[in-house]
C-alpha cells in the first residue's frame, strides 16, 4: 500500500491546485465586472450631462448648460467635480415635469443612480477578493487596476409630480 499514499499526495496537491485556480478566476471575474461597472456608469453619466445640457437650453440657463458642457468634457482626475456640479446646477434649476426634455433627464438622473450603485457594490466586491490573504500572498490581482469608488452627490432630482387623471366609473375594476 505505499503507492496508495502516493495517488493521496496527487490528489491533495491536484485539489489545492484547483482551489488557487478556482480563486484566480474569481479575482478576475469579480476586476472584469467593476471595470464593466465603470464603463456603464461612465455611459449613463454622459447621457445624463448630455440631457442636462438640453434642459440647459430650452431653460435659457447659462450655469446650467456650463456645467453640463464641463461634464461631458471633463477629464478622469476632474470628473467627480464636474458631476458634483452639474448635480448641484440641476438641483437649484427650476425644471418642469412636463417638458419631454427634463422627462428624459429625470428618467438618465434615475439610471445615473442606479448604475452608480451597482459600480459600488462591485468595486466593494473587487476590494473584498483583493484583502483576502491567499489573493494578496500570490498576488492574483496584479493584473488588474485597483478599482476605485465614483464619489458624487446623489443625483436623485426632486421635480413636482403632476396628478394623474381620476378613472371613469365604468372602468374600474370592481372589489371582489
Amino acid at each position: 500500500m505505499p503507492g496508495m499514499w502516493w495517488l493521496l499526495g496527487a490528489l491533495a496537491v491536484v485539489a489545492v491546485l484547483a482551489y488557487l485556480a478556482w480563486t484566480d478566476h474569481r479575482v478576475e471575474r469579480v476586476h472584469v465586472r467593476a471595470q464593466s461597472g465603470a464603463r456603464a456608469l461612465d455611459a449613463h453619466l454622459l447621457r445624463r450631462a448630455a440631457a442636462a445640457a438640453v434642459v440647459g437650453e430650452h431653460l435659457d440657463s447659462v450655469e446650467l448648460y456650463a456645467a453640463a458642457r464641463l461634464a461631458l468634457d471633463a477629464g478622469p482626475d476632474e470628473r467627480e467635480a464636474a458631476e458634483n456640479d452639474l448635480t448641484r446646477q440641476l438641483q437649484a434649476a427650476p425644471l418642469n415635469g412636463t417638458d419631454p426634455a427634463t422627462v428624459m433627464l429625470i428618467a438618465t438622473s434615475r439610471r445615473v443612480v442606479l448604475a452608480r450603485q451597482v459600480h459600488t457594490d462591485l468595486v466593494r466586491d473587487a476590494l473584498t477578493a483583493r484583502r483576502r490573504l491567499l489573493v494578496r500572498a500570490l498576488r492574483l490581482a496584479r493584473r488588474f487596476e485597483r478599482p476605485r469608488y465614483f464619489d458624487i452627490v446623489d443625483p436623485t432630482l426632486l421635480v413636482p409630480v403632476t396628478p394623474r387623471p381620476a378613472e371613469p366609473a365604468d372602468l374600474r375594476i370592481p372589489a371582489a
